[in-house]
């Protein structure tokens, strides 16, 4: 057998396929009984498959952790030859908003069954398992067993297991303890792209409350700097906040500490501060002899209205023809700039991507290999690399994936 890999993800399918293709003898040990089963929820089962930015430099650009590593990898397989390599496949692709890149049927199965069918077409060898132990003879990889005890041979071995996040689609760390057999070093792992828990207790009131079309801005209160602007949507949860923006939001706080980061949404970021208020005179107006919790239905969700009374300290039962310029201008000065204080973010099982793995500096960015064990490759997740949302991480692992297929 020429490589064993070890996951069944979107970095071992990639690695398999391509080195199987290229007429390499390749078994694929996956411990689920289906593949790419996280694949098949990302992008809310639509899969954001990777992101059309122009240039290599924008692509390493929104890699914040080890970005620069990626470089090679990043130039054998582009963006344009992941959108290239699905529509082959039958997948046709669409741009959306920021570049990112979906399947037209939005369905993320789609991506999963073109992954299955170039595994198959190349002739790779599954097996289903759970890798527990790495063979390694005289500095040179030589194969793994499994828990049940089987042994599998190889000249060349790739771990693409992924990270912590979403356990039950088999993202355990199995691939860091192999990694730690064979002598490499793993750096703290943290959660990225993950929800995140706000010291006010409000947001349990608006509990799932879905917004759209609102902007945010993550402001460090260290140095008083903004690390995040976005407009989209966002959703208020028990213990604090989540939705697409959120998660984006979350892999620019570095250094988590509580109340170190405050969110400033703008529920009104279409209208400046002038022209909401004159939309507020005008609903006041029109409503004149209804009281203030009625008129604010015209413009805010249900769920959002005695909050946003309450942290405004206006009274609701004020009659709409007795608001005064005064509390008119706390209801702006509220709308516009609603601030949530970040406490942590959620356990690192809930987050999409695991920040941290396998120490970029013991790895080979031209092939994806170890410098500590021959024969040994590392692709996707696993790895210390890590991207904002957008596509950009699965462009991680089909750019690595690839690349170990074509080095071997």
């Amino acid at each position: 057998m020429d490589l064993i890999v070890i996951g069944g993800g979107a970095a071992g399918l990639m690695a398999a396929g391509t080195a199987a293709k290229r007429g390499l003898k390749v078994t694929l040990i996956e411990r689920n009984d289906k593949l790419a089963r996280k694949v098949a929820i990302t992008g809310k089962g639509r899969c954001n498959v990777t992101n059309a930015c122009p240039l290599l430099n924008d692509l390493i650009a929104n890699v914040p952790v080890n970005g620069r590593f990626l470089y090679g990898a990043f130039s054998r397989f582009t963006t344009d030859d992941t959108m290239d390599f699905f529509e082959e496949l039958g997948v046709p692709l669409k741009i959306e908003r920021g570049n990112r890149v979906f399947p037209v049927s939005d369905r993320a199965l789609d991506i999963v069954d073109a992954l299955n069918k170039y595994i198959t077409i190349n002739g790779v060898k599954r097996k289903q398992g759970r890798v527990t132990e790495l063979i390694i003879q005289d500095g040179a990889v030589k194969g793994c067993r499994t828990e049940d005890g089987k042994e599998y041979f190889a000249d060349n071995v790739l771990i693409a297991t992924g990270g912590v996040s979403y356990p039950a689609t088999g993202s355990t760390g199995d691939g860091y303890t192999l990694a730690k057999q064979a002598g490499h070093t793993i750096t703290d792992l943290k959660p990225s792209l993950v929800p995140l828990e706000c010291h006010e207790g409000w947001c349990t009131e608006a509990q799932g409350l879905s917004l759209r079309n609102v902007e945010i801005r993550v402001e460090d209160t260290t140095n008083y700097k903004e690390v995040y602007k976005d407009f989209g949507e966002m959703l208020f949860t028990h213990y604090g906040v989540s939705g697409p923006m959120i998660l984006s939001a979350s892999s620019h706080m570095r250094n988590m500490e509580k109340g170190r980061y405050v969110i400033h949404i703008d529920f009104k970021p279409a209208l400046s501060y002038e022209q909401l208020d004159k939309r507020i005179q005008r609903d006041l107006l029109e409503c004149s002899n209804k009281n203030l919790y009625n008129t604010l239905a015209l413009m805010l969700p249900r769920k959002m209205i005695p909050i946003a009374v309450k942290l405004s300290g206006l009274n609701g039962n004020t009659k709409s023809n007795q608001v005064t310029k005064d509390m008119r201008q706390s209801l702006v000065d509220l709308l516009k700039d609603i601030r949530l204080t970040v406490t942590d973010f959620r356990p690192i099982d809930e987050a999409i991507i695991t920040s941290g793995g396998v120490s970029v500096s013991e790895i080979d960015p031209k092939t994806m290999g170890s410098k500590l064990v021959s024969g040994l490759y590392f692709a996707g997740e696993v790895i210390d690399v890590d991207a904002y949302t957008g596509g950009f991480n699965l462009q991680i692992a089909f750019s690595t994936g690839h690349l170990v297929g074509d080095s071997i």
